[in-house]
């Protein structure tokens, strides 16, 4: 039988999946490594699993005791789930930048979470860092993880990452593309790669905003490079005791845009629901795939899953309120529907059976009555159908006695998230007029079509 002790023992053994859309045009084969199949969801698992270990080992971390954690939230689920199994408490700091996913999945297992500003220097008291390394002073019997600086970190990923990446490629992969954050990943990923073949290509895909670029390119410190930036899960304001630069080729930059933009396509696309760090890791391998050649394997990290993000990047109106998503207006979905067929109207004194009429023959459900050129009444599938039904002879009535109220008028460069708000179960469509004054009509069907694109 194959049963597990503990839910610690499915961590690592991550499936590595074939990309085929995204990567169509590159002249080479890319492979996610998709560590969101552990546990917890993130590779994550693997280090904080790791770093409870080494600390037990080390009497850091004793019998009942607290584990305590700055995170951006995958770490704290890894760390959370160990101390389940374990038997300790946990604490986690984390900044407000963070989906609120992540934080009441954290307390659903369990754990203490502290929020705290973004905007500050790590050195501030307000910080992230500052508030989990204080409170690693004052509670008794605590174990701080400080998964930045602590070696366990990419120990983990030496031990576990690298050489599944080896034994699922049998060797034959050329590059490693990997968000970098702690460090840890990428580091210990690379580590064990290099010392199997130095020719094999690190990439670290880093965010706008922080410095690590920067040291990578000139060993310097540039707190100028240090921005606000909404991307999670990587960049940083400090450089991490894990990093070892030596084993890292280069660094790329992503926006946060380019980064949120890709993880979406990755999952209408790949069918792989990924969260941030994977849509800027392929994003950044992207930028770079004039460096490619045709027999080049090259394996991105994928992170985490998507459903830490619903509320950001997998919201159409939170990627709108960034400027994220192109801002489709009533004019760009008449723009797109290429036909040039006249908006199909009936006046208040035509019957109800020449409307039923219009709409078989132009297989539409929603008819605008207008009436000197002014909209006066609407017509509707569903709501005709419910009138015959409870009065076939309502046929030959006057589409006046029948009709509805007027669809909304709207401008002609509305954009679509205003649209959405004004069709609901009681108002099927919205009408506007163009510069030369002709009516145009949008349907519920319409924005879904439109929004899909």
């Amino acid at each position: 039988m194959d049963i597990k002790n503990n839910i610690l023992e499915t961590i690592g053994h991550t499936p590595l999946i074939r990309l085929n859309r995204i990567t169509r045009d590159l002249p080479c084969t890319v492979l996610a490594k998709v560590d969101y199949f552990n546990p917890g969801n993130s590779i994550k698992d693997r280090m904080a699993l790791k770093m409870v270990e080494v600390a037990e080992t080390e009497g850091k971390l004793k019998p009942g005791g607290t584990i305590i954690e700055c995170t951006s939230g995958n770490t704290g689920m890894g760390l959370a789930l160990a101390a389940i199994v374990k038997g300790y408490k946990c604490i986690f700091t984390t900044t407000d930048k963070q989906s609120k996913e992540k934080m009441d999945i954290l307390k659903a297992v369990g754990a203490e979470v502290i929020v705290c500003p973004t905007n500050v220097e790590p050195d501030d008291p307000r910080s992230y860092y500052s508030v989990a390394r204080r409170l690693a002073r004052e509670i008794p019997n605590s174990f701080h993880a400080n998964q930045y600086d602590n070696l366990a970190n990419r120990l983990a990923h030496y031990e576990t990452t690298g050489p599944e990446l080896w034994q699922q490629t049998d060797g034959k992969i050329t590059h490693l593309v990997c968000t970098a954050g702690t460090g840890g990943t990428v580091t210990g990923t690379a580590q064990y790669l290099k010392e199997k073949n130095p020719a094999i290509q690190v990439w670290a895909i880093d965010v706008y905003g922080s410095l690590l670029t920067k040291y990578f390119r000139t060993g310097e410190v540039d707190m100028n490079e240090v921005h606000p930036y909404i991307s999670e899960g990587f960049g940083e304001d400090f450089v991490p005791e894990n990093y070892d630069m030596s084993v890292i080729d280069h660094f790329e930059q992503v926006t946060d845009k380019d980064g949120a933009v890709m993880a979406r396509r990755i999952a209408r696309e790949e069918g792989l629901f990924c969260g941030y760090s994977a849509g800027s890791c392929l994003q950044g391998l992207m930028q770079l795939k004039d460096r490619l050649k045709k027999d080049d394997l090259v394996a991105c990290i994928f992170h985490d899953h998507g459903s830490r993000y619903v509320a950001k990047i997998y919201n159409d109106q939170w990627m709108m309120e960034r400027g994220f998503l192109e801002v489709k207006t009533f004019r760009d979905i008449v723009s797109g529907r290429g036909s040039k067929q006249k908006l199909i109207t009936v006046e208040p004194n035509h019957t109800v059976a020449e409307a039923v009429s219009l709409m078989k023959k132009y297989d539409i459900e929603h008819i605008p009555v207008i009436h000197a050129d002014n909209p006066v009444g609407s017509i509707s599938e569903a709501g005709l159908f419910l009138k015959v039904f409870s009065n076939p002879d309502i046929r030959n009535a006057t589409v006046e006695a029948v009709m509805e109220k007027p669809y909304p008028l709207v401008d002609f460069n509305t954009p679509v998230e205003r649209l959405s708000h004004l069709i609901n179960k009681e108002n099927g469509a919205v009408l506007s007029r163009d510069e030369s004054g002709n009516f145009h009509i949008v349907t519920k069907y319409d924005i879904i079509q439109a929004l899909a694109r």
